[in-house]
């Protein structure tokens, strides 16, 4: 055990483990199954680790193959996973941060108000506080228009409005609808507080804490929260506008609606790559140009210590200001006035390697186990890595081994990267010589 506590990072894939383990062990009981009898054991495991690592791949139709029972489960392992993401994630980088700097230290402590281990509990409180107060007022929102535009009994809107509510703050894609949420696409009661939700999630607790304490000082801001806002004002503005231009006259997605439509259509799918994985269009109809865009912002992802999955918004600005100051011959990456040091820049490149490596692998081996073209298994494949949960419509025809290379993929994505920084970080330590310098032609 404290072999373990030394190397606190192995918590992260143990802890997911076990959370996915009961969860299909629930989802196999026979009352979770609609009309009787419990479902396949690949079912129950694709299902859970989905719903635990809050991608929303769906293989059978949440809406109609569990009983409430099954989806009560389902909203529950969101809800673990979220948590536990967040609160392990950050937690991890506040135990990285004893490694690291006098500033790195008493930034974090600021963040988390947090001066030994021993109060991480009030951590963790913050964190389910802040979490269940928002994911209430979403529910709310969303049940009383499910009551009053929709006409749905107040027990059942209470219930749709919790469920899309928890699912949507944890970037989770699982909805009580065949469709996803299709059928509000129309609606900006429904459409904006679930976009709203997946996007404050996709921002992390950290940059969050931060924005409340220093909401009217931006001077103030740290590097981390500036990229986080920054960036992910840049990718929502590029998914949303992307969207628009290329589904405009696409009669499959967008073609068919009026323009202040087709506007929130498209804002709302600008939002879902972040890793919210709903939809109000059908990706199986869009076009191959917008799928590219989704690929790239899919794999991008959204903030550290967030529920949003990918590579992370805080590795891609690292990496894009490092080429900035190669191509302009800087001696040193600066980000707002402040020096990026040569390790965070190994992290950085590291994530996204092996980010492009899982990629890579999932969807070669998808393209050996099966006989679909390259372009939609590559969406399925980042889709599963960057636990984004968007989908054109092919994973519940894959084949067994198919389907578990995904679980493996939403897995990985979920915990590896996190695990691997922090492991990363964990282990660095200094030698006391430096052996001589080469320079090997690159480029």
């Amino acid at each position: 055990m404290r072999r373990t506590l030394r190397h606190p990072a192995r918590i992260v894939p143990i802890a997911f483990l076990v959370a996915i383990a009961v969860g299909t062990g629930l989802l196999m009981l026979p009352a979770a199954r609609a009309g009787g009898g419990g479902p396949p054991p690949l079912t129950a495991l694709f299902t859970a680790t989905s719903a635990v690592c809050v991608t929303g791949l769906t293989v059978v139709d949440t809406a109609t193959y569990w009983t409430p029972f099954g989806q009560g489960v389902i909203m529950a392992l969101i809800q673990i996973g979220g948590y536990g993401i967040m609160t392990l994630a950050t937690l991890l980088g506040l135990l990285v941060s004893r490694r690291l700097g006098l500033r790195t230290r008493l930034v974090a402590q600021a963040e988390s108000r947090v001066d030994d281990l021993s109060q991480l509990r009030g951590v963790l409180i913050r964190v389910a506080l802040l979490m269940f107060w928002f994911e209430v007022a979403i529910a709310a929102i969303l049940a009383l228009r499910f009551a009053i535009g929709y006409g749905q009994r107040p027990a059942t809107a209470i219930w749709q409005g919790a469920f899309h509510s928890v699912s949507s703050f944890n970037n989770a894609g699982f909805a009580l609808y065949s469709d996803s949420v299709m059928g509000f696409a129309t609606d900006p009661w429904v459409c904006l507080p679930i976009a709203l939700a997946v996007a404050v999630g996709a921002v992390g607790f950290p940059v969050l804490f931060e924005l409340v304490r220093e909401f009217r000082r931006p001077a103030c801001w740290s590097v981390h929260t500036r990229i986080t806002v920054f960036g992910t004002g840049v990718l929502l503005a590029i998914g949303a506008l992307g969207v628009l231009l290329f589904e405009w006259t696409n009669p499959g997605t967008l073609g068919r609606l009026g323009v202040p439509d087709k506007v929130l259509a498209a804002v709302f799918q600008g939002v879902m790559p972040r890793s919210g994985g709903l939809s109000t269009v059908d990706y199986g109809q869009m076009r191959p140009e917008t799928l590219v865009l989704t690929d790239a912002l899919m794999f991008i992802g959204g903030g550290s210590a967030s529920t949003a999955g990918g590579i992370k918004l805080t590795t891609f600005f690292v990496l894009a200001f490092v080429i900035w100051a190669e191509i302009h011959g800087e001696p040193d990456v600066v980000i707002s006035r402040r020096r990026i040091s040569s390790a965070t820049q190994r992290q950085a490149l590291s994530v996204a390697l092996l980010g492009v490596a899982f990629v890579f692998a999932g969807t070669l081996t998808l393209l050996t186990l099966t006989s679909y073209p390259p372009g939609p298994l590559l969406f399925e494949t980042i889709s599963a890595f960057a636990t984004v949960g968007l989908s054109t419509g092919l994973t519940p025809a894959l084949p067994p081994a198919a389907k578990l290379v995904l679980v493996l993929l939403m897995f990985l994505g979920r915990v590896g990267t996190i695990t691997v920084a922090t492991g990363m970080a964990l282990r660095s330590r200094r030698r006391l010589y430096r052996l001589p310098e080469e320079r090997p032609i690159v480029g």
